[in-house]
Parts: C-alpha cells; sequence; structure tokens
C-alpha cells in the first residue's frame, strides 16, 4: 500500500472546462485529488458528472475544474485571483484543506487561506460553497477534531454554504475507496455528486 504522503505528491493538474457554451455562467471548483478525478477517466470524475446534469436539468453554468492532486489551501490561495480575474465565476466551490491536515500543517494558516479565499470569491459576488474535509482518526483526536471543527466555524458565515464532509456515505465503505483508504474510486462519483449537488441547486436559482 501507499503512504499517505506518496499519494498527495502526484501532481495531476485538472484545469479545464469540463462543458457548457461559452457564455454560460461559470461554476468554479478550486480542489485537490478528491475532484481531480485521481484514480479513473476525468469523464467519471464528479465535476464531469455535475457539468452533465446541469446540461441534462436545463441549468446554463459550465465547470471549471481547477483541481490538482496533492494542493494545499496555500497553493489555491496563489490560483485563486487570476481565476476569479479571469472566469468571474458566479458560483466557486472550495475543496481544499485535506492535504494541509494530512501533512500536519498549522490549523491557524490552514484556515487563514480558506477565509481569504472565501472574502476573494465574496468579492467578485460569487455564491461559496465550503466542501469540508475529515480526517484518518491516525492522527490523533485532539487534531481531528480541531480540524472538522475549523471548517464548521468558517461556514457559520452567512454568505458561506457548507457541505460537511464531501466524502458522506463513501468514505466508511471500503468498496468505494481506492486501496489507500483516501480516494474514492469511480463508482463513489455519483455518491458525492449527489452530496455536492444538494448545497448546490439551491443557488442556481
Amino acid at each position: 500500500m501507499r503512504s499517505i504522503f506518496s499519494v498527495f505528491i502526484v501532481v495531476a493538474l485538472v484545469y479545464t472546462r469540463v462543458g457548457g457554451a461559452d457564455d454560460d455562467r461559470v461554476i468554479l471548483i478550486l480542489g485537490d485529488s478528491l475532484s481531480a478525478a485521481y484514480g479513473m477517466e476525468l469523464g467519471e470524475s464528479w465535476p464531469s458528472l455535475l457539468q452533465r446534469r446541469l446540461t441534462e436539468h436545463g441549468y446554463a453554468y459550465r465547470v471549471f475544474n481547477s483541481s490538482i492532486a496533492g494542493d494545499t489551501t496555500g497553493g489555491g490561495l496563489t490560483r485563486l485571483p487570476r481565476l476569479l480575474s479571469e472566469l468571474r465565476p458566479a458560483v466557486v466551490i472550495i475543496e481544499l484543506g485535506g492535504n494541509d491536515g494530512l501533512r500536519g500543517l498549522p490549523l491557524e494558516v490552514t484556515r487563514n487561506n480558506l477565509q481569504t479565499m472565501i472574502g476573494q470569491s465574496r468579492s467578485i459576488g460569487a455564491g461559496i460553497i465550503l466542501a469540508g474535509i475529515r480526517l484518518p482518526p491516525n492522527y490523533g483526536k485532539t487534531y481531528t477534531e480541531k480540524f472538522t471543527e475549523m471548517y464548521a466555524a468558517l461556514a457559520r458565515d452567512p454568505e458561506v454554504d457548507f457541505i460537511p464532509f464531501l466524502l458522506e456515505g463513501v468514505a466508511l465503505d471500503p468498496a468505494l475507496m481506492l486501496d489507500d483508504g483516501i480516494h474514492p474510486t469511480a463508482q463513489a462519483q455519483p455518491l458525492v455528486l449527489q452530496t455536492v449537488w444538494q448545497i448546490l441547486e439551491p443557488l442556481l436559482h
């Protein structure tokens, strides 16, 4: 089995317009390997499934997936201003922080980075969705609990819509996880999409 760190240093950039027409409003996904089609075909990932669902439901939005396997909140903070300037997204989904936690980075740094990205997205009038992540229990009860609470605290902002756990209903099912115990399989992607969709769809109206 690969170690946690070897899994997360994979550099696999998903920086692509998934679909939609050029004049559609943009949903920007700023994430890591959980959104970057890690271990599967690009078209099987939940961002690709999201574009398909938007089209099927008649929503004039296109998904721009800027997710990098191994990325941290620091990396996202570096990339976000240019993405906001160029895309002017209607919705920003922030799915970052897992790698910060797996590397044991100070929670204050991670929280400040997420808070800054929320503020930057708000400054252009975008709807904001924060996707929470949970760490494996072997990182210690104190750290993991504080890590989870960090997301909940950020989500108390009334302008932030919150997904408490992106892998709800997936992470504890071995049949839906890769052997590393961290990444969901292709078969799990529809479930991840449904978790996102429940929070995202009200913003589309």
